[in-house]
C-alpha cells in the first residue's frame, strides 16, 4: 500500500500534497480540540483508493502519533461487523438478486413476464437500496411509505398503460424498504460507543449514507473539505477522426508523458471499449497499467470459455457452437476434432444433431454426447444446474484452467460454483425455483455481465486507469482524458432509472442538477492537473457526426486550451511492390481432372496451382444464412429423389412424388423452415413448370431417366478424367443424354452456349460419357420461368477440341511451364488465392 501511495503522491504535483497536508493538520487540530483518541476516530473518504494514500501521508507527517482510521462506509461496516443477507434482502450480488427479483415477481402474480421484468426490477431496487441503506432500520418502514406516496397510484383493476411500471416501482420500494444492509451496523449503539469522532471528507456528490451518519452522530461529526489551490492547467485539445484514431492518439499522448518523465499518468475511463483499446496499445509497448475501474467479467477469456460450453449443450446447438467448445476444452483430442470439423464443413452440416448422426459411433462423438446428455432435460433447480455445470467443466477439463486463472477464479466465485457454496444455495429459497436451460443460461450471462474483474496490478504502475470522479484528491503529473465528446462526456449525465424529476426528489435519488454539479466538479479537478490532454472523436463508428463535450466547448469559448499536436511519430514506408509469381507445377499431380478443375486452369493457371495442385482451400462457414447455393443443392436432391421414385413407380402421381421429394430433401439438407421459406414460396410454380416440361420432353424425345448423381471415372489415352453427372437419360437409339441442372437465369445459360469452345462443362461431360456420338445439355430450372433444355450444336467437335486442349495444357505443365496468375476479369473478384498471388501488390 505504501509503495502505491508514494507512487500516486508524486512530488511534481505540490498543490494536491499541500491541500492534503492542510486537511491533515486540521484533522489533527480537531482531534486535540475534541480530546478524541485517533484510534477511536474515523475519517470517511469519498472512495476507497484514497484510504492507503491518506494513511501513508499521515504516517509521514505524524510519525509519532496514532493514526485515525481512514475508511469508506462500506469498509467501515465490513470491519466492525459480519453481515449475511437474509433470504429476500437486496445483497448487491447481481446473480443472487436477479433470482430474488424473479421470486418476487412470481409472488406478485407477474411470473409470466418474469423474463422481461426481472432485470428492470433489480435495477430499480438497487438504486432505491442505496437510499434505503442510508436510513436506520427502525425508520425504514416510514421511508418506504413516503416512497410509495411518490409513485403513481395503482389502478383498482391492475390495468392501464403504466400498470406494469407502477407495479414494478412498488415491488422495488417494498424490496428495498424491507431489506437489511451491511451498513446498518454503523447506526448501532455499539458503533457510537466505540467512536470518539467522525470526520467526513466531502466528495464531489453528496452521499445519502454519509449524510445520514453525520446526522446520527451529530455530536461527534466534523466536516472536512479538501481545497486545492492550483492554477488551472492549459489543456491540449485533440479532435480525432474516429474511435481508432482517438485510441491511437490517446496512447501516444500517454507515451509522450512517460518519455518526458511524468509518472504516473492518469487515464480517464469514460468509455470502456475505448479504454480497453488504449490499454491494449499501451500494453503492447510494455507499459505497466493499474486499472482501478476493472473489466466486466463477461469480457474475459474465462467467461468466453464457460459461455461457449453452455451454448454447446443446448438442445438445438449448432455445429459451430460445439466445435468452438471442443477447441477450448483440453479433454478432446485435437486431431480428432480437426477431422470432425473437416467433415462437417465438407458436408455443410449446420446443426449438431445432424453432425452427431453423421459421426455416430465414433469415440469423439460419444464423448461429446455423454457430456451433453444431462443438459437435454426439462426444468431444474439452480443448485442442480450449477452441479451439472461443475460436472461439465470438470469432465471437459476446463475447471482446472478456470481455477488457475484469476479471472476464472472470479467467475467461479461470482456464480457460486464451488462445492463449498452449495450449502448456501440449498438454504436460499429463491434458488429452489425450477428453471429451464434457457433461463439458467440467461442468468449466467447476466451475472457475468454485471460482475467486475480487476486483474492483478504491478506495484509501481506507470499508468493509472480511473473514473473521472476519482481524480479528487489524487496527485498526478499528467492526465489523458479521451472520450470528451457530447455523447460520452455530457455536461449533465442522464439520471438512471425510470423516475421523473419530481419522483427523484421525493425518493432522494440523485437529480440531474446534482449530477451536473458533480460532473462540473470532476471537470474542475481534471483542469488542475499540470499537464492535460483532452481527446474526442468527430464521428462515431456508424458515421454519425459528433461534437465536443459542452465542457470542452465552454473552454474554447473562454479562449482556454491549445490545439493538441498529433503525438504519433510518422514513419516513411518505402513501397516494395512484388513481381507476378510464376510457379511450376511439374512436380505436383494434375490428374485425375474434373470439369471444375480444368475450368479453373483456363481461368487462371495460378489459381489451379494453389487451390488444386497444392490443395489450399478456404475453410467454409457452417452457420450461414440459406442462400441461392443452398437452393440449388436442394433442388438437385429433389430432382434426384423424384426421378428415382418415378423410375420405381411410373404410374404414381407426379405432383405428390415431387412434394414428397421436396420435403425429404429439405430434411436431409437440414434446411431451417423459416430461412428456407422464401425459396419454398416459389416451389408450386417451379414444380408445375418442371412437370410440364418433363411431359413434353418425354413425348418428343422418348428419353428415359436412367441415373442421377452418377460418379464417373474414365481414362482417355493419357488423360484421367472424373466427375459427377447430375442426370443421365437414355435415348431410344441407346445413346446417353447427359443433363446438367442450372438454377441461373436463362440468359446466362444461353450465354454459356454462345461462347462455343470457351464453355468446357458439357464437352467435358461428353468425354466422360464414353459414347462415340455423345449428347449433353443444360436444363435450366428457374424459379420464374418454365424449365427449358439447352443443347449445344456440334458437341462431338467441341469435345474433341477440349480433349486436345486438356492434353496440351497438362503436357506444358509437366514440362515446367510457369503457372502465372492472369489478374484479369471477374475471376479475381472472388478468388480464394488472391492473397497468395499478391495481385494488389504487383509492380
Amino acid at each position: 500500500m505504501t509503495a502505491i501511495a508514494e507512487n500516486d503522491f508524486d512530488a511534481s504535483t505540490p498543490a494536491v500534497l499541500a491541500a492534503w497536508d492542510r486537511l491533515l493538520d486540521e484533522l489533527a487540530g480537531q482531534l486535540r480540540e475534541l480530546a478524541a483518541h485517533p484510534a477511536r476516530s474515523v475519517v470517511l473518504l469519498p472512495y476507497a483508493q484514497l484510504m492507503p494514500l491518506l494513511a501513508a501521508r499521515w504516517a509521514a507527517r505524524f510519525p509519532d502519533s496514532f493514526a485515525p482510521r481512514f475508511e469508506t462506509t462500506r469498509n467501515w461496516a465490513a470491519r466492525i461487523g459480519l453481515f449475511t443477507p437474509g433470504p429476500n434482502d437486496v445483497s448487491f450480488d447481481h446473480g443472487r438478486d436477479l433470482l430474488t427479483a424473479a421470486s418476487l415477481l412470481d409472488g406478485a402474480g407477474l411470473g409470466a413476464q418474469r423474463q422481461w421484468l426481472a432485470g428492470p426490477l433489480l435495477e430499480q431496487a438497487s438504486q432505491l437500496a442505496q437510499v434505503a441503506a442510508s436510513v436506520p432500520a427502525a425508520w425504514r418502514p416510514d421511508w418506504a411509505a413516503q416512497a410509495n406516496a411518490a409513485l403513481p397510484p395503482l389502478a383498482e383493476d391492475g390495468a392501464g398503460p403504466l400498470a406494469l411500471e407502477a407495479a414494478l416501482g412498488r415491488i422495488a420500494v417494498a424490496w428495498a424498504g424491507t431489506s437489511d444492509y451491511a451498513t446498518d451496523v454503523l447506526f448501532a449503539p455499539r458503533t457510537a460507543q466505540a467512536l470518539d469522532a467522525l470526520f467526513v471528507v466531502e466528495g464531489l456528490q453528496p452521499d445519502p449514507l454519509t449524510t445520514s451518519l453525520a446526522e446520527h452522530h451529530a455530536e461527534k461529526f466534523v466536516p472536512l473539505t479538501l481545497r486545492v489551490t492550483a492554477a488551472p492547467a492549459v489543456p491540449r485539445l485533440h479532435a480525432a477522426a474516429d474511435g481508432e484514431d482517438e485510441a491511437e492518439r490517446a496512447a501516444a499522448c500517454v507515451l509522450r508523458h512517460l518519455a518526458e518523465g511524468r509518472v504516473p499518468v492518469a487515464l480517464v475511463a469514460g468509455d470502456r471499449l475505448l479504454t480497453r483499446r488504449i490499454s491494449a496499445l499501451l500494453a503492447s509497448r510494455g507499459v505497466r497499467l493499474r486499472d482501478e475501474t476493472g473489466w466486466r467479467l463477461s469480457t474475459t477469456h474465462a467467461a468466453a470459455q464457460l459461455v461457449v460450453a453452455l451454448r454447446a449443450c443446448t438442445g438445438g446447438a449448432s455445429s459451430d457452437a460445439v466445435l468452438d467448445w471442443l477447441k477450448l476444452a483440453p479433454a478432446f483430442d485435437p486431431t480428432a476434432v480437426g477431422g470432425l470439423e473437416k467433415r462437417l464443413r465438407r458436408h455443410a452440416v449446420r446443426g449438431w444433431a445432424q453432425a452427431a448422426a453423421l459421426s455416430a459411433g465414433e469415440a469423439l462423438t460419444e464423448q461429446i454426447d455423454t457430456l451433453r446428455a444431462p443438459w437435454q432435460t426439462g426444468a431444474r433447480r439452480l443448485t442442480e444446474w450449477l452441479a451439472e455445470l461443475r460436472a461439465l467443466l470438470q469432465g471437459s477439463r476446463q475447471w482446472a484452467l478456470l481455477a488457475a486463472d484469476p479471472a476464472g477464479a472470479a467467475l467461479l466465485a461470482a456464480l457460486g460454483l464451488a462445492e463449498v457454496d452449495q450449502a448456501a444455495w440449498q438454504e436460499w429459497p429463491a434458488a429452489q425455483r425450477r428453471m429451464r436451460l434457457a433461463e439458467f443460461t440467461r442468468w449466467v450471462t447476466d451475472t457475468l455481465e454485471a460482475a467486475s474483474f480487476r486483474p492483478p496490478h504491478p506495484a509501481h504502475a506507470q499508468v493509472v486507469v480511473l473514473p473521472l470522479s476519482q481524480l479528487l484528491g489524487r496527485s498526478f503529473p499528467a492526465l489523458v482524458l479521451p472520450g470528451a465528446d457530447d455523447t460520452r462526456l455530457p455536461a449533465a449525465p442522464e439520471p438512471p432509472g425510470p423516475w421523473s424529476a419530481a419522483q427523484r426528489l421525493a425518493l432522494h435519488l440523485p437529480t440531474r442538477e446534482q449530477l451536473r454539479q458533480a460532473q462540473q466538479g470532476a471537470w474542475a479537478v481534471a483542469l488542475q492537473v499540470p499537464r492535460l490532454d483532452v481527446l474526442w472523436r468527430t464521428s462515431d463508428d456508424s458515421g454519425e457526426h459528433l461534437l465536443p463535450s459542452p465542457l470542452v466547448q465552454a473552454l474554447r469559448l473562454d479562449g482556454q486550451g491549445l490545439p493538441g499536436d498529433d503525438p504519433r511519430q510518422p514513419r516513411t514506408l518505402v513501397a516494395q511492390p512484388v513481381t507476378r509469381p510464376a510457379p511450376s507445377g511439374a512436380a505436383l499431380p494434375t490428374q485425375p481432372l474434373s470439369a471444375s478443375a480444368y475450368e479453373m486452369l483456363r481461368a487462371c493457371p495460378y489459381r489451379f496451382f494453389a487451390l488444386r495442385q497444392l490443395g489450399l482451400q478456404e475453410v467454409g462457414e457452417l452457420d450461414v444464412d440459406v442462400d441461392k447455393r443452398d437452393f440449388g443443392t436442394w433442388l438437385h436432391e429433389v430432382l434426384q429423389r423424384f426421378h428415382q421414385a418415378l423410375q420405381a413407380d411410373p404410374a404414381a402421381d407426379r405432383v405428390a412424388l415431387m412434394d414428397a421429394a421436396a420435403e425429404q430433401a429439405q430434411r436431409a439438407e437440414a434446411l431451417d423452415e423459416g430461412e428456407f421459406l422464401p425459396f419454398r414460396v416459389a416451389w408450386p410454380a417451379l414444380r408445375a413448370g418442371y412437370l410440364s416440361w418433363l411431359a413434353e420432353y418425354e413425348a418428343s424425345t422418348g428419353a428415359v431417366f436412367e441415373e442421377a448423381e452418377y460418379r464417373v471415372e474414365r481414362r482417355l489415352g493419357e488423360l484421367a478424367l472424373h466427375g459427377t453427372l447430375d442426370r443421365v437419360d437414355r435415348l431410344p437409339d441407346g445413346a446417353p443424354l447427359v443433363i446438367d441442372y442450372k438454377t441461373e437465369t436463362p440468359t446466362r445459360t444461353r450465354e454459356r452456349l454462345k461462347t462455343g469452345h470457351e464453355d468446357t462443362q458439357l464437352p467435358f461431360y461428353a468425354l466422360l460419357s464414353g459414347h462415340d456420338a455423345p449428347r449433353a445439355a443444360y436444363l435450366n430450372v428457374g424459379e420464374r420461368e418454365p424449365a427449358k433444355l439447352y443443347e449445344p450444336a456440334e458437341l462431338p467437335v467441341l469435345a474433341a477440341a477440349l480433349y486436345e486442349g486438356i492434353a496440351s495444357d497438362l503436357a506444358r505443365i509437366a514440362q515446367g511451364a510457369p503457372l502465372r496468375p492472369l489478374g484479369e476479369g471477374s475471376v479475381c473478384d472472388w478468388c480464394d488465392a488472391r492473397g497468395l498471388c499478391r495481385k494488389d501488390f504487383w509492380t
